[in-house]
């Protein structure tokens, strides 16, 4: 038996007599671990379900302990597996936190009377939205910030990744919602993390163990490089790319608040056990606006207008979206319905007689009372049709809007069933801009994309609210052609998108696919900071190494699925 493997078995017996929970080494369970929702294939040596924190805790002990004599071994914590950046793939030991850390703790409303908050639930990270969300609601309560995805991801993940989606236009992402965090950090010991006041972070601070080192540390770099900071922070609406270090410090510096650094940094800092979240109480009414728009020249005063009107939600697909909607209409009815369908046919033949709209975009107003409701996506619906003449609706109901929700949510998936011989390439998947710009940029960047239509079948669909798009390419990852345009494409998506000031990421973080981009986007300065952060919480690199920093294009290339 080669050494490396004589080694590997008995770092798995190892684990074994350290922790309560499973490991396994199983072959069918490691191929599992080895994807996610991303292109990436990366093989871990085993793959842990931790009982309790006391498990993470030794898991973690033992790492740091075993890191000087094994290098190579690291800790990546995973739940649903639905990142799209190769964010919870790893080869050494995944931690997947669905077996055992799956529980709502408590899910309460507010007190009467209190204006402070509607209310708040505090949950283990395996839990997923999908069953969170049906507690939540029993109490009339939401946590906004929920992803496409909200079916197959958990809390944990929503955390990681700063998880945002059709409702962040109103409510923002998961940073806005995070209270609380326990985390298990480097030197293998549970921390509670929350909004500190001055005398509370000087009391930190002087703690003479890791966590008043950690706080010692951050307070200086944040004091010393507070201008180059701030001024790194992106122009856009919301952003997921590097360390939100801009996030943490108060403009006032009345409050210094280390979840703002965790939320987002995809697992790379240390393990989070539990979560307390601030929750919202939703709007009883909806309506659903439909803009079709022919061309896109008018596209950023749209927008401009559309926001001023404060949706709930601002929705978008594009033309080769609609058209893929047309052309699959059969696996359409399935998910409609008939009857939503026959209700979709006069919209499709209006369509058709005008010719297809460049961009459909989906509104949607809430409010807690139906007239005013009626009154404001009326207003919003009038001005968009006197200033520009552009064909709108309104729906009439639930099932009515349901149709084109149907299209912006499903499109995708339906269009990889039917595309023979491609699969989801998920690489640039997750620009911003300020929608100001939007007219200049999408032309430039369809004429980009248009570069590569021999290589690849893509549609686009976003945020226009935020100036947030998903392009998300179907392609023949086995053909080496095909693979070597994802990082000439991504260079040239990347370079438009920084020369409008935006991000590479809004959403859909970093991972293996952007963490080789950071240091174009931020500059050398901003990236030694990353790099700095990551070393005072994780000077041996064993949570989640090359995301963030340490992020190599070659790495990633060499870790694409070809099969």
């Amino acid at each position: 038996m080669p050494v490396k493997l004589i080694c590997y078995h008995l770092m798995l017996e190892e684990l074994k007599n350290i922790i309560k929970g499973e490991v396994s080494s199983d072959e069918k369970e490691l191929s599992v671990y080895s994807h996610d929702a991303s292109i990436f294939e990366v093989r871990p040596k085993a793959v842990v379900h931790p009982k309790d924190t006391d498990d993470i805790k030794n898991l973690v002990k033992w790492v740091a302990d075993n890191k000087a004599s094994n290098k190579e071994l690291s800790l990546t914590a995973r739940s649903g597996g639905t990142d799209m950046t190769g964010g919870a793939l790893n080869d050494s030991i995944i931690l997947d936190f669905t077996a055992y850390y799956n529980t709502i703790l408590e899910i309460q409303r507010a007190p009467s009377g209190d204006s402070g908050e509607e209310g708040f639930a505090t949950v283990e990270p395996g839990v997923f939205y999908r069953d969170f969300e049906k507690g939540t609601l029993k109490k009339n309560l939401l946590l906004p910030s929920y992803p496409a995805s909200r079916e197959t991801c958990t809390m944990g993940g929503m955390v990681a990744n700063n998880s945002g989606g059709e409702k962040s236009l109103r409510y923002g992402k998961t940073e806005n919602y995070v209270q609380e965090l326990s985390i298990v950090l480097g030197d293998g010991e549970e921390y509670l993390l929350k909004a500190l006041t001055p005398e509370e972070l000087e009391q930190k601070k002087s703690q003479n163990n890791f966590e008043g080192e950690i706080y010692r540390q951050m307070h200086d770099l944040l004091e010393s490089n507070y201008e180059l900071i701030q001024k790194a922070r992106p122009n856009v609406s919301k952003n997921s790319a590097g360390y939100a270090l801009w996030d943490i410090w108060w403009s006032d510096h009345s409050k210094f608040d280390l979840t703002k650094l965790f939320i987002g940094s995809q697992g790379t800092l240390g393990l989070i056990t539990k979560i307390k979240f601030r929750l919202i109480k939703p709007k009883k009414y909806s309506r659903l606006l439909i803009i079709f728009l022919q061309d896109l020249k008018s596209l950023g005063e749209v927008v401009n207008l559309v926001n001023k009107s404060e949706p709930e939600s601002f929705e978008s697909y594009d033309d080769h979206t609609f058209k893929l909607a047309i052309k699959i209409l059969p696996d359409l009815i399935k998910k409609m319905g008939i009857g939503t369908m026959f209700k979709f046919i006069p919209d499709v033949w209006a369509i058709l007689t005008n010719g297809i709209p460049k961009m459909v975009m989906l509104v949607e107003f809430t409010d807690d009372e139906e007239r005013e409701l009626a009154d404001k996506i009326k207003k919003c619906q009038k001005e968009v049709s006197d200033k520009f003449g552009i064909k709108t609706r309104i729906t009439k109901d639930g099932a009515d809007a349901q149709k084109y929700w149907i299209i912006r949510r499903e499109s995708f998936n339906l269009l990889r069933k039917h595309v023979k011989g491609k699969k989801t390439a998920p690489f640039i998947d997750d620009i911003v801009v300020r929608p100001l710009y939007l007219p200049e940029f999408l032309p430039k960047l369809n004429t980009i994309l248009e570069q590569y239509k021999n290589y690849m079948v893509y549609t686009i669909a976003g945020h226009p609210g935020d100036g947030n798009f998903h392009i998300i390419p179907l392609m023949n990852l086995s053909d080496e052609k095909s693979r070597k345009i994802i990082p000439e494409l991504s260079d040239k998506v990347y370079n438009l998108v920084l020369e409008y000031h935006g991000s590479i990421t809004a959403e859909h973080n970093d991972g293996l696919i952007r963490t080789p981009y950071l240091e174009k986007m931020y500059g050398p300065e901003v990236y030694k900071l990353f790099e700095k952060t990551k070393q005072i919480f994780d000077p041996k690199n064993i949570f989640n190494p090359r995301k963030k920093v340490g992020g190599n294009m070659n790495y990633a290339m060499e870790h694409v699925k070809v099969n």
